[in-house]
């Protein structure tokens, strides 16, 4: 019973920092745990940023580093990222493997295909379903890792298209830990980190090759306050049931609001945020389009093979209908770009 009750409280030290008997007459002191659960999201150009990131670590570096490059299935199921960061900084990168435990001074790179989640004390490499059209996402490591440690998470989104990370970003806020964003205006790609500025209170913003010194100063610090009042309470969650379909499965499609952040989420688990979510849909029309073009060719051209009475008509009405729908689209089309280039300017 003793070796037991003494593992339970070294867990418990490790998780929660440790609590020291006060001598008489003085007040209970606690050692606050210390931020050692770093995440690290990064899409279109975050590479040269992990790079710089990876470059400016200690050899000593106390935390633990996790990493979702958006690659989706990689290149033949492979990923060169940590043989790429290997090269350039001291702290040795690798893929891990499921239920792998969870080490300091290592940096964790998720597999292709492979959503990684942080869980007490090891890592899961699953293949749920994908959230923003890809596997590996951001979000469900930040969302994992700030559900399993809290307070000992630092955030880190780095250079991108649309808007992901900034969920996974605010959960991490939400639960106590610190955010880091990458400076826009030194991303390759500036909309991740701008929609991160946009929906989150950002602790820290830092170009690409100042963050490992700042993340080694972070992890030096006390994670704060215990007694603190969770942002949770301040930032209650909505959810209801829209009209629309999820683009991955055809599902039925739940609008989840929390704060300044909002996701669209079926009942299989595909997630998307706002821009990700009107993007696969615009796509979704696109192809939904194009099957019904190719479905009126084919039929004009069946019915020119048949070569039955009525059939050239046939062909000829199936012909006209399948330009109608590719006008359509180009003007679809063209509006869509129309639009976004309005946006941008």
């Amino acid at each position: 019973m003793r070796i037991e009750a003494l593992v339970a409280v070294l867990t418990l030290i490790g998780r929660h920092g440790a609590y020291f008997a006060p001598r008489k007459g003085q007040n209970s002191v606690r050692l606050l745990a210390k931020p050692d659960i770093v995440v690290v999201g990064a899409s279109a150009g975050g590479v040269e940023a992990l790079k710089k990131l990876a470059a400016g670590l200690p050899r000593n570096f106390p935390a633990a580093v996790f990493v979702v490059l958006h690659i989706g299935e990689g290149i033949d199921g492979q990923s060169m990222l940590p043989d790429i960061l290997n090269r350039v900084g001291p702290v040795p990168a690798m893929h891990p493997h499921d239920f792998d435990a969870i080490r300091p001074g290592r940096i964790y790179v998720a597999k292709p295909d492979f959503h990684m989640i942080v869980e007490d004390s090891h890592i899961r490499m699953t293949k749920g379903p994908k959230e923003n059209r890809t596997r590996p996402a951001i979000n469900p490591l930040f969302r994992t890792a700030a559900q399993a440690y809290g307070r000992r998470v630092i955030g880190v989104v780095l250079s991108g298209l649309l808007d992901d990370g900034a969920a996974g970003l605010a959960e991490v806020k939400r639960r106590g830990g610190i955010t880091v964003v990458q400076n826009p205006e030194t991303a390759l790609f500036p909309n991740m980190p701008a929609s991160a500025l946009e929906r989150v209170t950002v602790d820290h913003v830092a170009e690409p090759k100042d963050l490992g010194p700042l993340l080694d100063s972070l992890t030096r610090i006390h994670a704060g306050k215990e007694d603190r009042v969770s942002a949770e309470e301040m930032e209650p969650k909505t959810r209801a049931l829209t009209k629309m379909r999820c683009p991955e499965c055809h599902g039925p499609i739940w609008v989840e609001h929390q704060g300044k952040i909002s996701e669209y989420r079926c009942r299989v688990g595909h997630a998307y945020s706002p821009l990700n979510f009107a993007y696969d849909t615009r796509a979704m029309l696109e192809r939904s389009v194009w099957t019904a073009i190719i479905a009126l060719e084919d039929a004009a051209e069946i019915a020119e093979e048949i070569g039955q009475e009525g059939s050239a008509n046939e062909a000829q009405a199936h012909r006209a209908h399948a330009t109608e729908l590719r006008g359509l689209l180009q003007r679809v089309l063209e509006t869509q770009e129309s639009s976004e280039s309005g946006g941008k300017s």
